[in-house]
């Protein structure tokens, strides 16, 4: 029942947001808040939710401070020269907006971060597409399907967890997995390519045409006067955000501190006066707030899910689920099982969860922990649609969509994507189809 339960609310959850009844922010309070209490949990919903808000305060902090880092930083000018060498490059066709969006995205993404990798990526991009009328749409989805490839690198959060909750070497899992990623990439860049035909072609057949690209141009629309510009101060703000990127790779400080300081160090150099620091904090302050607010909201849903125990009802469902005849198939069965549930719940909840579970059952069955650790990685290539990751909420919030009409438009590719994770990783035998 308590299963049940659990997958009526998700259920309900991405119905209404995909269809627009409610908005993300509404329905990560109400949703899990009805069903927590129809099932029965009134009196300790309310410590449910604090706990699960307290638990993605340090990550809410830290995307709030991110936007207002970031916002300040293309305020003065930092992105200009990379917006004016994309504009160059593309020469305003569309096809190689796209194209080049995912390649530039794919590289960005090695250091590892979504959150970084977004706010550089859209920062350059998003000018570009407002000013040749594209749909935002296909940036976003080129942005999240990159990410998502990127991802699995040893320093990514996937990767390292499974190898943490098998016992495994996260060096050497993802150099087992290299064909299958780099796979998944080429995929990218081809639904890229695909998007930007169908740009091109639609931009053709419209009487609202988006001009010839001129980078002087994509600025001004983007800043007015340009009055915030400080290019004396250009490689003091390079330095200062090569500065803070080292310290989110190297992990020398909490993330949220780090942007925290990075942040006020860069308002006080760049707008040394009160009044100039006011005016860019309310410019960004709106978006930072909205997408903050969906993170302490995606607090509330989580933590419903997890003190309930509604996550392990569906977990140790859909494994008892699984008969005895189809053991020697675990290893698929782990792959497309994690095509849903790296969705439904996070990335911990399945990993820590429902892995070690699946990796014992296949081991009676001859299939090894590493053949586990492989297919439980294939739905990460949506994984990152899911209404419980926090970076997902500063994509559509810098730029300007609604997550259900993001999630309806990048779905049927992320799904490709997991199919090319999947056959390739089958061709090249890194877990088998039946085992013995």
């Amino acid at each position: 029942m308590l299963a049940l339960f659990a997958f009526a609310m998700v259920a309900t959850f991405m119905t209404l947001i995909m269809t627009k009844r409610l908005s993300a922010l509404l329905a990560l309070i109400l949703v899990p808040t009805l069903f927590a209490f129809a099932a029965g949990f009134g009196p300790g919903v309310g410590d449910m939710m604090l706990k699960g808000v307290t638990d993605l305060a340090p990550t809410g902090v830290m995307l709030l401070f991110a936007i207002l880092f970031f916002g300040v930083m293309i305020d003065a000018g930092l992105f200009d020269p990379l917006i004016r060498f994309v504009v160059r490059v593309v020469h305003g066709d569309p096809v190689r907006i796209t194209v080049g969006s995912a390649i530039l995205t794919l590289v960005v993404a090695l250091d590892g971060d979504g959150t970084s990798t977004y706010m550089i990526t859209v920062s350059a991009l998003l000018p570009l597409y407002r000013h040749m009328k594209m749909d935002v749409r296909v940036m976003a989805c080129i942005l999240i399907m990159s990410v998502a490839t990127m991802n699995l690198l040893p320093w990514g959060g996937p990767t390292s967890r499974v190898a943490v909750a098998l016992g495994l070497d996260a060096r050497a899992l993802f150099i087992s997995m290299i064909p299958p990623v780099v796979a998944t990439a080429l995929w990218v860049v081809f639904v890229a390519y695909v998007l930007g035909r169908r740009e091109r072609a639609r931009l053709a057949a419209s009487a609202d045409l988006g001009e010839q690209a001129d980078a002087d141009e994509v600025l001004e629309e983007e800043a007015g006067d340009l009055v915030t510009r400080r290019p004396k101060l250009f490689w003091f703000n390079a330095a200062l955000t090569l500065a803070l990127m080292g310290m989110l790779v190297f992990g020398t400080m909490p993330l949220p501190i780090v942007f925290m300081l990075a942040f006020a160090v860069a308002l006080m150099v760049n707008y040394p006066g009160i009044e100039a620091q006011r005016e860019r904090v309310a410019a960004h302050a709106g978006n930072a707030l909205a997408t903050a607010g969906l993170v302490f909201a995606a607090g509330i849903f989580t933590g419903v899910l997890s003190g309930t125990r509604m996550v392990d009802a569906m977990g140790g469902t859909v494994i008892a689920a699984i008969p005895s005849t189809l053991g020697p198939y675990m290893a698929p069965i782990t792959a497309l099982l994690s095509v849903p549930f790296t969705v439904l719940i996070s990335n911990d909840a399945f990993y820590f969860g429902m892995l070690p579970i699946l990796a014992k059952t296949a081991a009676g069955y001859g299939v090894a922990p590493i053949d586990i650790a492989r297919a439980s990685l294939v739905g990460q290539q949506i994984h990152l649609l899911s209404p419980l990751v926090a970076s997902t909420y500063l994509l559509v919030g810098t730029a300007g969509i609604e997550l259900g009409d993001h999630q309806r438009f990048t779905m049927k590719w992320a799904l490709g994507a997991c199919v090319v994770f999947f056959v390739i990783s089958l061709a090249f035998g890194l877990f088998p189809w039946r085992a013995g």
